[in-house]
């Protein structure tokens, strides 16, 4: 019996298979393949550095490389995220990432080096505003906070566990071949993504798991939105009448600010602790690891604190911003680092921050509550494309302000960013409910 044949209703007593957990999975997987894809240049970029010759703005422009793609992209690629299915689109983005990854290893010059980050960021455009079109399919929602905690989590799995791997391979071998490494990984994954996603309706899934995602408020079927129980008119509103609400500006100036703290750690941070703060690179296998492992358990603790407070009958707005805002809080804890000078004091005001920059990670679970039916992935890509701005403008501007040798203006920068995304969940975003759009 194919999906499409199965019944609508569930047998009393049918148990739900759990699929979606393994959807779930898969989605965490690519994550971590896309940080480690997208983040291993801040562990190779010391050496590079010695290597090349680089100063600190030509090393501010080859972090910001990977964003100048990654961002003007979002909102034309996100067109392809509501139209190809993810079985098709998403192997092929994973592929051509993880080629140009690999290429890293090759470069000989600042330009190539520039080059070949932009195609990574290019490529890459896709997999948030895909995933968050695969949790939309797969998980009702009061399950989506949970289930974006687990596979945003990858992007810090990634760097807390792997960091002291990536640091050991460019020890052992140098650090093109970790882009070697790295690459190859996620041409591999492409294929195994390929063999093993199904559309819901087109799974294994129960009857019984289906209607529980239906039920929840699950899109099963993508193409029509009357099924759903939204009107067809929503499938002919134009990109610029998105511009005019004020909710997506309020989620997309806040996302601006939680990402700044996630752009330095992704960049800036290894050479922070090396050369401002004279940390043996040896050391920072391991000093590294301690706030992206914070990270990771904000990020899980996030999502399921949020989940359960649904559960217990909190309205959506307060489950999704209670953590998110305490988050933002802790994560201002990040300028502290200024005024100590111990290794320790040092990567435990980091740990508080990241810690708390994870608590406000699960955002994009807030972006398939808001956006109108047939416009997830262009929601998702307008939100990403303001929101990962910040990378062009973060490590570019931090090349600026540390240009003297003094990093304390650029951790006031990321601390104020916080605060002004705190601002915006509270004073712009208004009421957590999906957008009803009019031209």
């Amino acid at each position: 019996m194919t999906g499409a044949e199965r019944p609508a209703a569930t047998q009393a007593g049918a148990k739900s298979s759990q699929l979606r957990r393994f959807i779930v999975l898969m989605l965490f997987i690519t994550v971590v393949i896309d940080y480690v894809d997208r983040s291993s240049l801040s562990i190779a970029a010391p050496h590079i550095v010695e290597e090349l010759g680089l100063s600190s703005v030509q090393m501010g422009f080859v972090f910001s490389a990977f964003a100048w793609a990654y961002s003007p992209f979002q909102i034309p690629g996100s067109f392809l995220v509501d139209k190809i299915a993810p079985r098709v689109l998403y192997p092929i983005v994973i592929g051509v990432w993880s080629l140009f990854t690999c290429l890293q290893g090759t470069t000989s010059t600042v330009w190539q080096l520039v080059f070949y980050r932009l195609g990574v960021g290019a490529s890459e455009v896709l997999s948030y505003p895909m995933n968050n079109r695969i949790i939309t399919s797969w998980l009702p929602e009061r399950e989506r906070a949970t289930a974006v905690g687990v596979y945003i989590s990858g992007q810090y799995v990634c760097l807390s566990l792997l960091a002291p791997v990536l640091v050991w391979l460019q020890v052992a071998f140098g650090w093109r071949f970790m882009f070697y490494v790295t690459g190859g990984i996620g041409v591999v994954w492409a294929l195994g993504f390929w063999l093993l996603y199904r559309d819901p309706l087109k799974s294994r899934a129960n009857a019984a798991e289906l209607d529980l995602i239906r039920e929840g408020g699950g899109r099963l079927e993508w193409k029509s939105a009357a099924r759903n129980g939204e009107p067809r008119e929503n499938d002919e509103v134009p990109v610029r009448c998105f511009l005019r609400s004020r909710k997506l500006w309020g989620l997309v100036i806040a996302h601006m600010g939680e990402t700044c703290a996630n752009w330095f750690f992704l960049t800036w941070f290894p050479i922070y602790l090396v050369k401002y703060r004279h940390i043996e690179f040896i050391k920072i296998g391991f000093m590294a690891t301690l706030p992206f492992a914070a990270a990771w358990c904000g990020v899980l603790l996030s999502g399921y604190l949020s989940d359960k407070l649904i559960k217990r009958g909190h309205s959506l707005t307060f489950a999704r911003k209670a953590p998110i805002i305490t988050g933002l809080l802790l994560a201002t804890t990040i300028i502290g680092a200024n005024y100590v000078d111990s290794p320790t004091m040092i990567v435990v005001f980091m740990t508080i921050a990241f810690f708390g920059s994870g608590l406000a990670a699960i955002s994009w679970s807030v972006v398939s509550s808001i956006a109108p039916i047939n416009r997830v992935g262009i929601t998702g890509g307008i939100f990403n494309f303001v929101g990962t701005s910040m990378g062009i403008m973060v490590p570019i501007l931090i090349g600026y302000l540390v240009f003297g040798g003094n990093f304390a203006p650029a951790l006031m920068f990321v601390g104020g960013m916080a605060l002004l995304s705190i601002f915006s969940w509270i004073v712009i975003m208004g009421k957590i409910e999906r957008i009803t759009l009019s031209c």
